[in-house]
């Protein structure tokens, strides 16, 4: 049987045989969160003593800022689980913080200066060093601001008995590693056409501390609540759109997601691309250099994507190495903005609906993804980042305009379809409860995050600030009552005792100097 359409896939995979097959999907959660003092400014204290050292942790590190704390979950085939490793890490991270408290939004809480922003320091060692210097590049490229924002990733993996029963009634006879980077693929190709959605139900930055302009004209039509807080009335995720992760350099890199082949070129071409923009900044060879190198991306992780494939890298391995080496193991959604009504940034309801719509993704027929169709695609992420929850809003499907309201209302009904699958298959009814209710979302923006978010502010006629510093000692406050289940102190206090000896190690390793090391790096990448 080749199965084509969504629906006869569904009903396919309903078959005694295979109804089972989609049991044990695998996740793992990334959450990123700036330290701040009591007072709500940006904290400019090192990495929290007693937490482990942020190169050789696991599971708490720091992202481009020394304020970005990251919280990193092991990969589990229980939502409920990961969401206790993720509480747990926070509280134990906290109680090394003395008086500091999680900022719970994605946009950065009041910054006087963008030199208040001390990049993230990972030690001495050559591969510290690079850490380090990558984002003293990312500083000079595109400023420290952008470096405090905050957000959550999500990693998802498909179990091998999913895949054989696809390849199966797909009745498709490539070697199993390349159908599954191929599935893989299109379900990113899918992702990223209705990536839109993700945006309008889980955006939750349509406001940002003035301070983030650092004095800078934007062409948003921004109100003004309280003393300085700047909101879209419409908006949903600033922090997907031009003020933030982006790469106006990166505009012109064709990256495409048709095969992997085609996207380890397109990455392959940016990171040796020499770039006119970044050409005058002295890079590694120099005494005091200013970035990495003069490449339009100085490593593959500078480039910004909503969604990336996959692959656990051997030690120093780069990413597109280990794509190359064994395919696509697993997806990153890099869309999620920090959700300031949870304590862990994420809820179990976002996790319901993001196994429902990526197994949608994966499941429904994915044609080749032109360049032209990729930017039309990131064009209607734009309109629901600045106007998403406007009631009259239209996006683009192909050439023709359409409400935002009918199309997410078509999405959700094959939504429902799968939804159902799901929860036959796990013996649940999580997954059309989850689905039901956002749905009601649709017709009703305010129920969103956003739109929660700035009847919020309005109701209470307040900055933003006020808001998070208020939930932030909540936060911290309700970690008083939690008991480790999945940790200990005692495992915990190991682990990151292990870790500072782990970066000592690894200095005392080095072989090379500093300048070596990276050339013999960039030659082998």
């Amino acid at each position: 049987m080749i199965t084509t359409d969504l629906q006869t896939i569904l009903s396919a995979l309903s078959m005694p045989e295979h109804k089972h097959a989609i049991r044990g999907i695998k996740r793992g959660i990334e959450r990123e969160a700036l330290r701040i003092e009591k007072d709500g400014t940006i904290a400019q204290t090192p990495h929290p003593k007693g937490a482990g050292h942020p190169l050789t942790h696991s599971s708490i590190t720091t992202d481009f800022s020394e304020s970005l704390l990251e919280f990193i979950t092991p990969v589990s085939e229980f939502p409920e689980q990961t969401l206790a490793q993720l509480k747990e890490l926070q509280k134990f991270t906290l109680s090394k913080m003395g008086d500091e408290l999680l900022w719970p939004m994605s946009m950065p809480c009041f910054i006087t200066d963008q030199s208040d922003i001390a990049l993230a320091q990972f030690g001495d060692s050559n591969i510290g060093r690079m850490k380090t210097l990558y984002r003293e590049g990312l500083k000079n490229r595109y400023g420290s601001m952008m470096q405090a924002i905050a957000g959550v990733h999500f990693n998802i993996s498909y179990p091998d008995s999913l895949w054989h029963s696809l390849q199966t009634l797909q009745s498709n006879t490539l070697p199993l590693q390349q159908f599954i980077s191929d599935k893989y693929l299109g379900l990113i190709r899918n992702f990223k056409r209705e990536l839109w959605l993700i945006s309008y139900l889980f955006g939750a930055s349509p406001a940002l501390c003035s301070s983030f302009l650092q004095g800078k004209e934007s062409h948003l039509p921004f109100k003004k609540l309280g003393i300085g807080t700047l909101y879209l009335e419409h908006g949903t995720a600033l922090r997907l759109g031009d003020l933030g992760y982006t790469n106006s350099a990166q505009s012109s890199l064709k990256v495409t997601y048709n095969s992997l082949d085609e996207y380890i070129a397109g990455l392959r071409e940016a990171i040796r691309c020499h770039s006119d923009l970044y050409g005058e900044l002295d890079d590694y060879t120099s005494e005091t250099p200013k970035q990495l190198n003069k490449n339009i991306l100085q490593i593959e992780n500078e480039f910004y994507s909503p969604i990336r494939p996959k692959r656990n890298a051997l030690s120093g391995e780069p990413p597109t190495h280990a794509l190359e080496r064994g395919g696509i193991e697993y997806v990153e959604i890099r869309a999620l903005d920090v959700n300031p009504f949870v304590d862990t940034g994420i809820s179990i309801e976002q996790i319901n609906f993001l196994d429902v719509f990526l197994t949608y993704c994966l499941l429904k027929p994915s044609s080749q993804m032109s360049w032209d169709e990729q930017k039309l695609s990131q064009d209607n992420l734009t309109t629901v980042v600045n106007q998403g929850r406007d009631p009259a809003v239209t996006l683009l499907q192909g050439s023709k305009d359409i409400p935002l309201r009918e199309w997410a209302e078509r999405i959700f009904s094959e939504l429902e379809d799968v939804a159902k699958w799901m929860d036959e298959a796990y013996g649940t009814s999580k997954y059309i409860s989850t689905i039901n209710e956002l749905k009601t979302w649709v017709a009703q923006p305010e129920k969103t995050y956003s739109g929660r978010l700035i009847s919020l502010l309005k109701q209470k006629q307040q900055d933003g600030g006020v808001l998070a510093l208020d939930l932030a000692a909540k936060y911290k406050a309700s970690y008083q009552d939690v008991d480790y289940s999945e940790y200990s102190q005692k495992g915990l206090d190991l682990a990151a005792a292990e870790s500072e000896q782990a970066a000592i190690s690894i200095k005392e390793s080095d072989d090379k100097d500093f300048v070596t090391f990276l050339r013999d790096y960039f030659a082998k990448a």
